[in-house]
C-alpha cells in the first residue's frame, strides 16, 4: 500500500478542488442598536476563497519568518476567518492554538506564554485587550485584528488581518510534513489551577474527521449544512470545521449571536440541517422555539435533521421537547479535550422505536464509541467493573486521537498503562451497558458520597430539569455530619415560575431511591457558567458547601 501521510494540507487541497462553491455563512456584528446590542450582518463566502485566503495566511507567516511548529493563536468567535485559520495555519507547518476567549485576561496571557504563541488572530470586538497582550506575551510578533481595526490600538505589531492576508503571496509549496507533527493546539478549561494544552498531530485531526462525518458519528456529507455552535475555540468546535471542510459541508456559523432567536432565524433563512453545541444553547433554543410556535409563527425547520448536544448531559425531557413539540432528533455525544473530542455518539440501532420510552432512555446516555476509541471502568481501586449498565466505575479510554500526554508533561497521573496498552482516565464516573452504550453519571469531583454510596448529581440535575418551572439546576455535596454527604439541589426558574421544595421532590421522587433525594433546595436568581458553558459547581461548592450546617 502507499504511505500517503494524513495531513490538513490534503483538505485544504480537497476542499478548493471539489467544493469551491459551497457556501460559507457568518454573522458578523455590525454596530450596535440604541440599546448598546450588536447588530447582526450576514457575510457570504465560498470555500474557494476561504482556501485561497487560507494559502496567503500560511504564505504571510512563513514570509514573517515562523518555523516549523510555531505556534499562531486565535482569540476569536466561529467564522470565516477563523475557518481560514484552521485550514491556512497548520498547512503552512504551523500550529493553530485556539484560546477560549472568555477566559480572564491574565489567564489568556499566561496560556499565550505557556505556548510561546508567536503571532495572535484576535477578533476586532476584543481589540482592547492588545495592549495589555503585547506587554505581557513578548514572544508574539504579529498581531492580526480580524474585521475592521479600531483605530485606537495602533501599533507596529498590529495589522488589519483582511488587509494584510490579500497582500500576502499564496503558499508556493506545502512543507513536506510528517503526519504526526503538531497540528493543533487546546487547552482544558482549567477549572481547578492553570489549564494544560492537548497537541492534536495532523493524523489525528484527519482520522478525527473521518470518524466524525461517519454515519454512526456525525453523519456528515455534501448535502449537509452545519451550524456549529460549539465555539472553535472549545476544542475545534468539535472537529467540525475540519471534517465539513473534508466531506464538503456547507458551514454556517452564527459568530456571537448564539441566543435563540438568532439561531433559530438563521436556521430558517440557511435551511441547516444539522447544528451542534452544548446543553445551555439547546435549552435558550428550545424557548425561542416553543415562544414563536405558542404565537402562531412557528419556524421553518423542516430542513433540519439533527441537533447534537455535547459538553455535558443532556435532559431526557429536553430530547422529548425537541422531538415532540417540534419534531426535531436531538443526538447525544460525548467527547473531552483529551480526546479531540469525540468519543462517543448515541445513534439509534435498528428495531427500537426513537420515540419509545426505551429509545428516548437511550438517546438520554450519551452512546456507543465510534469506530477505533475503546472504552473500560475500573473502580476505586483499579479492578474491572462490568458493563451491565448498573455498575459505576471511572471512565478510561483510548484510540488514535485520544492524548497519551499534556503539553510540557503536565498532569501525567491521569495517563494511565494497563495491560500493556495506554489509557486516559477522563475522571468521568460512567455505566456502560451491554449493548456498549455509556451513560455519563457524574464528575468524580461532583460525585455526592452520602452514607459511603455514590449518588449522581447528573441524574438528579435532569430530572429536576424536566420540571416545567425549572430552567437550571445544579446538585452538590453538602456537608452533613451523620452522612458525611448530602445532596443540595440549586434551582434557576423559568421567568414567572414559582414552585417548592416538595414540589421538586414529588416530581423526582418516583425515579429516584429515597436516599437519593436532596434534603434542600435553594431557588437562584442565576447558577454560574464557564467559559464552555457548564456550571461551576466549585463556586457552588464554595458558597453552598457548608449550607445548613449549625457551627
Amino acid at each position: 500500500m502507499m504511505d500517503v501521510q494524513l495531513t490538513i494540507p490534503a483538505i485544504l487541497e480537497r476542499v478548493s478542488r471539489y467544493f469551491p462553491g459551497q457556501d460559507v455563512v457568518s454573522l458578523l456584528p455590525a454596530g450596535r442598536d440604541e440599546q448598546g446590542q450588536p447588530i447582526p450582518h450576514k457575510h457570504r463566502t465560498t470555500y474557494g476563497e476561504v482556501a485561497d485566503r487560507a494559502r496567503r495566511l500560511a504564505g504571510g507567516l512563513t514570509a514573517l519568518g515562523l518555523g516549523r511548529g510555531d505556534r499562531v493563536a486565535t482569540l476569536a468567535p466561529n467564522s470565516f476567518r477563523h475557518l481560514e485559520a484552521y485550514l491556512g495555519i497548520p498547512s503552512g507547518g504551523f500550529v493553530l492554538h485556539t484560546v477560549n476567549i472568555r477566559l480572564h485576561p491574565q489567564q489568556i496571557a499566561w496560556i499565550l506564554n505557556d505556548a510561546g504563541s508567536r503571532a495572535v488572530m484576535i477578533e476586532n470586538v476584543f481589540a482592547a485587550m492588545i495592549p495589555a497582550l503585547l506587554q505581557h506575551c513578548p514572544a508574539v510578533e504579529l498581531v492580526l485584528v480580524l474585521g475592521p481595526t479600531p483605530e485606537r490600538v495602533p501599533h507596529p505589531k498590529v495589522k488589519d488581518y483582511d488587509t494584510w492576508v490579500m497582500a500576502q503571496e499564496p503558499l508556493a509549496a506545502y512543507p513536506d510534513l510528517d503526519e504526526r507533527e503538531a497540528a493543533g493546539m487546546c487547552y482544558t478549561s482549567g477549572t481547578t489551577g492553570q489549564p494544560k494544552a492537548v497537541v492534536y498531530t495532523h493524523r489525528s485531526t484527519v482520522l478525527h474527521s473521518f470518524a466524525i462525518a461517519a454515519k454512526d458519528g456525525l453523519n456528515m456529507s455534501e448535502r449537509d449544512r452545519i451550524l456549529p455552535v460549539v465555539p472553535m475555540f472549545h476544542v475545534n468546535a468539535w472537529g467540525i470545521p475540519y471534517a465539513a471542510a473534508l466531506f464538503g459541508s456547507a458551514q454556517v456559523y452564527a459568530g456571537i449571536f448564539n441566543d435563540g432567536r438568532s439561531l433559530a432565524g438563521l436556521m430558517e433563512s440557511e435551511k441547516v440541517t444539522a447544528t451542534a453545541g452544548v446543553p445551555t444553547i439547546w435549552m435558550g433554543l428550545l424557548a425561542e422555539l416553543d415562544r414563536a410556535k405558542a404565537a402562531g409563527q412557528p419556524y421553518d425547520l423542516s430542513a433540519k435533521e439533527r441537533v447534537i448536544v455535547g459538553g455535558s448531559a443532556a435532559p431526557e425531557s429536553m430530547i422529548r421537547a425537541y422531538q415532540e413539540r417540534h419534531g426535531l432528533n436531538v443526538v447525544h455525544a460525548w467527547g473531552m479535550t483529551e480526546t479531540h473530542p469525540l468519543g462517543t455518539s448515541s445513534n439509534m440501532p435498528p428495531g427500537l422505536d426513537p420515540q419509545s420510552e426505551e429509545g428516548y432512555a437511550l438517546r438520554a446516555k450519551q452512546g456507543r464509541p465510534v469506530a477505533f476509541v475503546e472504552l473500560k471502568l475500573i473502580s476505586e481501586n483499579g479492578e474491572p467493573v462490568p458493563h451491565d449498565g448498573q455498575s459505576m466505575g471511572r471512565l478510561l479510554v483510548r484510540g488514535p486521537w485520544v492524548a497519551c500526554g499534556y503539553y510540557g508533561g503536565a498532569g501525567q497521573g491521569a495517563f494511565l498503562e494497563i495491560d500493556g496498552q495506554e489509557w486516559f482516565d477522563t475522571g468521568d464516573i460512567s455505566t456502560i451497558d451491554e449493548k456498549g452504550y455509556m451513560q455519563i453519571q457524574d464528575r468524580a469531583k461532583d460525585l455526592v458520597k452520602s452514607g459511603g454510596e455514590w449518588i449522581s448529581s447528573v441524574e438528579l440535575e435532569n430530572a429536576l430539569m424536566g420540571h416545567p418551572a425549572v430552567a437550571m439546576a445544579a446538585i452538590i455535596a453538602r456537608h452533613d455530619d451523620k452522612w458525611d454527604e448530602r445532596p443540595l439541589a440549586l434551582v434557576q426558574l423559568r421567568p414567572d415560575q414559582q414552585v417548592s421544595h416538595d414540589d421538586l421532590i414529588a416530581h423526582i421522587s418516583g425515579s429516584f431511591p429515597k436516599w437519593w433525594l436532596p434534603d434542600e433546595t435553594v431557588f437562584v436568581d442565576e447558577l454560574p457558567l464557564g467559559a464552555t458553558g457548564k456550571v461551576l459547581k466549585r463556586e457552588l461548592r464554595g458558597q453552598y458547601g457548608g449550607f445548613g450546617d449549625t457551627a
